[in-house]
Formats: C-alpha cells, sequence, structure tokens
C-alpha cells in the first residue's frame, strides 16, 4: 500500500490536515521500540486506498529527541512514497527551515502552505506559482480546519508517487562545506548504509553524534586513513562548519521568500496579536489562565451534573434492576445476581454514572486546544517553571496529563535533556487525571454540591503547585544543572472545529469507557470474590478476606481521618486504575448502585474534612499500574518506577494528613 508522510513544525496545522484527510478512520499506537505517538490513517482515492502516516511534529531532523530520530528515520528509512509538508503561511520563513532539511534528503516532497486566510489577514501574499519553482517542489494552499485544498493536495501527492522527480534545490553551503560534503560522499558511496550518502556527510559536518555513533561501528571504513584524517578535520572545524550550514539554509529560505512572498511594510495587528496583549501579558497571564480554567470547572458542573447527571444516574439504576429482575426470573444462582448487581453494576456501575461530567469537561478543553490557547498556557507559565529550575516546555507534557497520565509522560520524548526529561516524567502523576475525576465528582456530590467547580478547581491546583515544588527539590538535588530553554510558535486563535473537538473528547472519553469494561472490570470482579470469601462469613463485612485486607492497611491512614477497611480498600484498588476507587467503594458499601446511595453511604463513613483529606490523597498518591509501567519503559529502569510509586505515595500520605490534622486544630470536621 503506498505511505503518505505528514511532516510539520508543532503548531503548524499538521494534525488538523491529517484529520482532514483520514476523517475518523485513523488509530493511534507507538513507534516500534519508543513510546513516542504513532498516527496512522487511510484514505481512499479513485477506489484506492492509501496509507497516511502522521510524523511528531519537529522543528529541524536533527538527533536532539526520540520525536526528531522518528521523524527524520521514517521518512529515510520507512520509504513513504510522498512526504507532505504541513508549513504555516504565517510563519513561512522559520516553517520552511523543515523543508529545506527534507530536500536533502531528496525525499518526494509536496508543500502544504496551511493556514493561508490567516496569511491573507495579515496581508502576506504568495506567488504560488514561483514558491514552487524556487523550491523544486509542488505548492497547494490549504485551509485544513475548513478542508480547503484537501482534494488537491491529496490529487497531487497521489500524481506524484509514480512520477522519478529529482529534487531541484539543491544548497550551496559555500566552497569549503561543499568540497568536504563532495570528499565524503566519495568515501561513504560504496557503503551499504540506509541512508543518502550525501544526507550523511551534511550531518557529519553538523556534528550529529548519532551519525558519528553509527560509522564507529563500521570496521572497513575506520581503517581507511583517508576517512580517518577527513573526520578529524571535520571534528577540529565542527563548529564553525555548522553555524555555516545552518546559514546557508536560512539564506537559502530567505531567497525563497523575497522571491514569492510579499508583505506589507508594515505588520499588519490581527485580532490574535490584540488578544495576546492582553493573555499573555506579564501580569494578567496566569490570573487569566486561573479564571479560565475555574470557569471550565463550573461549566462542567453546570452542564454536566446539574443537566446531564442525574439522567446517568437514573439510566445505570434502572439498568441494574432490569438486569437483577432478568436474572432472578431466570432463577439465576444467587452469587452470579449477588456479582452481577452488586459486584458489576455496584462497581464498574458507579464509575459510568459520571460519563456527562467527563464528557462535558474533555469538551471545554477540548475547545481551549483548538481555539490555540492551550499553547498560550504552556507560554504563560515558562518564566515559573524557569524559576523552578524547569524547562517551560515541561508544562506542555504537564498539560497533556490532565487527560491521562501515560501520554503525559510519553510526552517529555519531546524535551532534549536528559534533566529535563526525568524530572518531567517524576512530577508528571500530580496532573489530575481523568480516571480520578469520578473520585472527586461523588465526595463533592455528599459534602460539597454548591462549590463543585471550585473544588475541582483546587485539586487542579494543587497537583500543578505539588509538581512544581517536587521539580524544584528534584532539579536541585536528584538532577542538577542549568535549565534550558524552549522556543514555540502561538498559532494564531480560530474558531474551535466542532469535529476536532469531538474527536478529543471521544479519544479521553472512549479510553475512560475501555477500563471501565477491562481494567475496572477485573479489578472488581476479584475484589468482588474477596469480598464473599471464605464462605460462611457475612459478604462485605470486615470479616471478609477483602475485609482483613483492608483491616490491616486501614491504621495507615487513620491520622489522615479514614481509618476505615473500606477506604483503605478502594485506595488499595485505585493502584491498578483510578476509577477503581470509586468502583470498590460502590461495591463495598453494601454493594450499592446508584449514585444517590453511594453519596449517602459516603456521607455516613465520611465527614467533609476526611473528605477533602480523602480527595487529596486520590490526586497525589502513587499512580496507576499503567503509569508506573510507562515510567519503567521510558526510564529503562525499574528503581526509577518503584521511587515513583513509593515517594508519590508519602507525599500523598503527608498531603492528606496535613490537611486533616490542620483542619482539625483549626476547627473544622
Amino acid at each position: 500500500m503506498d505511505t503518505l508522510a505528514l511532516v510539520g513544525n508543532p503548531n503548524s496545522g499538521k494534525t488538523t490536515v491529517f484529520n482532514a484527510l483520514t476523517g475518523s478512520n485513523q488509530h493511534v499506537g507507538n513507534w516500534p521500540g519508543v513510546t513516542v505517538e504513532k498516527k496512522e490513517g487511510k484514505i481512499k482515492f479513485n477506489e484506492k486506498t492509501y496509507n497516511v502516516v502522521d510524523l511528531p511534529g519537529t522543528y529541524s531532523l536533527g538527533a536532539f529527541s526520540e520525536d526528531e530520530i522518528v521523524a527524520r528515520d521514517f521518512v529515510l528509512k520507512g520509504n513513504p512514497d510522498v512526504v507532505i509538508n504541513v508549513v504555516d503561511a504565517t510563519n513561512i520563513e522559520r516553517n520552511l527551515y523543515l523543508t529545506t532539511q527534507l530536500l536533502e534528503m531528496n525525499a518526494k516532497v509536496v508543500v502544504a502552505l496551511n493556514m493561508i486566510d490567516e496569511a491573507e489577514k495579515r496581508n502576506i501574499n504568495f506567488d504560488i506559482e514561483a514558491l514552487s519553482k524556487e523550491l523544486g517542489a509542488p505548492i497547494i494552499p490549504t485551509i485544513a480546519s475548513k478542508r480547503k485544498g484537501i482534494d488537491e493536495l491529496i490529487k497531487k501527492s497521489i500524481e506524484l508517487i509514480d512520477k522519478d522527480i529529482e529534487p531541484k534545490a539543491k544548497i550551496s553551503y559555500g566552497e569549503d562545506i561543499d568540497r568536504e560534503i563532495k570528499n565524503l560522499e566519495k568515501l561513504l558511496n560504496d557503503k551499504n548504509f540506509e541512508y543518502p550518502s550525501r544526507w550523511i556527510a551534511i550531518k557529519l559536518l553538523e556534528g550529529d553524534k548519532y551519525l558519528y555513533e553509527l560509522l564507529s561501528n563500521d570496521k572497513s571504513l575506520n581503517s581507511s586513513d583517508e576517512f580517518k584524517d577527513t573526520i578529524g578535520k571535520i571534528k577540529d572545524n565542527i563548529d564553525d562548519y555548522e553555524l555555516k550550514i545552518v546559514d546557508k539554509r536560512y539564506e537559502f529560505v530567505n531567497n525563497v521568500v523575497r522571491k514569492a512572498v510579499k508583505r506589507p511594510e508594515e505588520a499588519v495587528e490581527t485580532k490574535t496579536d490584540k488578544i495576546d496583549k492582553i493573555v499573555t501579558n506579564k501580569w494578567l497571564g496566569l490570573p487569566i489562565f486561573a479564571l479560565i480554567m475555574l470557569l471550565v470547572f463550573q461549566l462542567t458542573f453546570a452542564i454536566g451534573q446539574d443537566l446531564l447527571g442525574g439522567l446517568m444516574s437514573d439510566a445505570v439504576g434502572a439498568l441494574g434492576e432490569v438486569i437483577k429482575n432478568s436474572l432472578v426470573k431466570a432463577n439465576s444462582p444467587e452469587w452470579l445476581i449477588s456479582f452481577v448487581s452488586e459486584g458489576v453494576i455496584g462497581g464498574v456501575g458507579a464509575v459510568l454514572e459520571f460519563i456527562p461530567l467527563i464528557v462535558v469537561l474533555y469538551m471545554l478543553m477540548g475547545v481551549l486546544e483548538d481555539s490555540g490557547y492551550m499553547a498560550r498556557a504552556a507560554y504563560v507559565m515558562d518564566n515559573i517553571m524557569r524559576a523552578l529550575g524547569l524547562q517551560g516546555k515541561t508544562f506542555i507534557s504537564m498539560i497533556v496529563g490532565f487527560g491521562c497520565n501515560v501520554p503525559g509522560i510519553m510526552a517529555t520524548r519531546t524535551l532534549d535533556n536528559k534533566k529535563d526529561r526525568m524530572i518531567a516524567i517524576l512530577i508528571n502523576s500530580f496532573m489530575s487525571c481523568g480516571a480520578r475525576i469520578p473520585v472527586y465528582l461523588i465526595f463533592i456530590a455528599a459534602f460539597f454540591p454548591n462549590k463543585g467547580g471550585l473544588v475541582l478547581f483546587s485539586l487542579y491546583f494543587l497537583g500543578i503547585l505539588v509538581a512544581l515544588l517536587m521539580g524544584k527539590i528534584f532539579s536541585k538535588t536528584l538532577f542538577k544543572g542549568e535549565a534550558s530553554y524552549f522556543i514555540m510558535e502561538l498559532p494564531p486563535y480560530r474558531l474551535p472545529s466542532f469535529r476536532n473537538v469531538l474527536r478529543n473528547m471521544w479519544d479521553n472519553v472512549s479510553g475512560f469507557l475501555k477500563r471501565a469494561g477491562t481494567t475496572i472490570f477485573a479489578v472488581v470482579t476479584i475484589l468482588w470474590i474477596l469480598a464473599v470469601l471464605p464462605l460462611g462469613v457475612e459478604p462485605y463485612s470486615k470479616n471478609s478476606i477483602l475485609g482483613q485486607i483492608g483491616l490491616f492497611i486501614a491504621p495507615i491512614f487513620r491520622p489522615a481521618g479514614f481509618g476505615t477497611w473500606q477506604a483503605a480498600v478502594g485506595l488499595f484498588a485505585g493502584l491498578a486504575a483510578k476509577e477503581a476507587v470509586i468502583a470498590t467503594l460502590g461495591m463495598v458499601y453494601t454493594g450499592v448502585g446508584e449514585g444517590t446511595a453511594l453519596v449517602s453511604a459516603i456521607q455516613n463513613a465520611f465527614t467533609p474534612l476526611s473528605a477533602v483529606s480523602f480527595m487529596v490523597m486520590t490526586l497525589l498518591y502513587t499512580p496507576c499500574a499503567a503509569t508506573i509501567a510507562t515510567i519503567k519503559k521510558e526510564t529503562n529502569s525499574r528503581k526509577w518506577a518503584l521511587f515513583v510509586a513509593l515517594y508519590t505515595f508519602l507525599v500523598g500520605w503527608t498531603g492528606a494528613v496535613l490537611v486533616y490534622q490542620i483542619g482539625t486544630l483549626l476547627g473544622f470536621s
């Protein structure tokens, strides 16, 4: 099957182009051997199916992060038939730097000149024919968010598949460097490398450590005195060569832009510029971010809880009654009726009741992301992150962690140095993922029904605060060194695409439903068996195996105000999946299935103060098994995975104890 690969800078609209090309016909996985996200989809054109691969967003194709290595290796070794290079028309100079690197690889490139409407608003005009001639690649203007130009992009890309073309744009790097490139090409031409010899030569002159390591394994090459002398000379002048190559690429880009792009003498101030003067202001940026997030949580409760929450609760309760009555009428065994009504409905059903709130929350978060605001959130956090010894880009992985800590940790792959990556990995689990939301919501419904948005906002804020404080501690102790900086282009504001927002929401909610149907169901099944054994004891009592486990653990949590065996086994189940905390509580509190019954049970077992303490514990303590497994894979170390499991439990326990003990001293109950 012919393959089209999408390459582009972050915030160039590459994902929007991918979604416009593939629609819902796509899936997400990991690249073999690494944890960088891999998106693939299918398109049909003239009765033929084509594979579309969305490569990680990157500003260049060096070897500084795994994203860059994945992208360049796929272009060079994955043999895509055509590379679609998505270019932001409003930042064409910066974006075309990546284009020059693709042309150096001898790839068949089609340039999708995206967000052309935003460029027109800035009075930026393009001579498409001249631009195509200068680059030596076809140019298709697109507005991916409105699907404009997408059909032409598909048609041109497919036309190019069967054409034998030679990239026309050959950049001269100056007489000295061009001579070194030719010398290296001669030495490399008879070698059977997976990469083009000219490209290898250029990367060696840029000091690419990955390529140097690759060539060091070639015995015949390293036995050549001529090669050794050439490499020695290059290493003596590596800094000078690297700067000259970068300068020549930008010189080439500037020449192309000068001939094909016309800008107004004075930059046009757009609506994006006017809004950014306020929302990215040094003093106003953070308060605005906080107010926007508070509004999101308030709307989540106003819509998800007040308008839709009761409907879902009634539906789960009614379904439970129907299933139970059906089993009774069918003379099913007592144990089966108990398992389904008390275990499955009482456990899994308790989690499913919160789907409306989760849907609303992720819809609103999707609106913020698709509008371009979330990129500003990372930008306004940069000063704080740097003051704490962290890289500003770390906050991007933290934002991803709001959906799920697993992709949040995987997002740290984009960080360039080990110190930043390790700290980002160690603190990401403090981000309040969607799996914790059902726990918060049931306790909010029990004790703070009129302040749901404020409580939820406070928990998210606390998670960020603890993450930043721990990041500061780690940067001063475990990972000393100079903090690095990050550069990101802020995309223009745009009206969110309903399709993109809906897809973002469904990606998160479908993951939630899959866990409810697999992990949580498995956990509930095991816990139900433990709750009814040994035979002869009262089910769900402290005399059951589950009760005995809870009694053994419970004293640990007594200083935090919830030293009951039920609370203990709930937190214990949360080690498998955080949603399982509520599933377990829904089962052990007499197997109640309806939300209102579980709320009543929670009100009887907790006080408002111990409820806050329990929510803090849920927020901060040991992340789920999937997150721990991801940490092990990312760090290639069991020790770091174990460290995260233990230190986060200690932080969570300490936080919960402090809340309860200080609250008690202040007279709260």
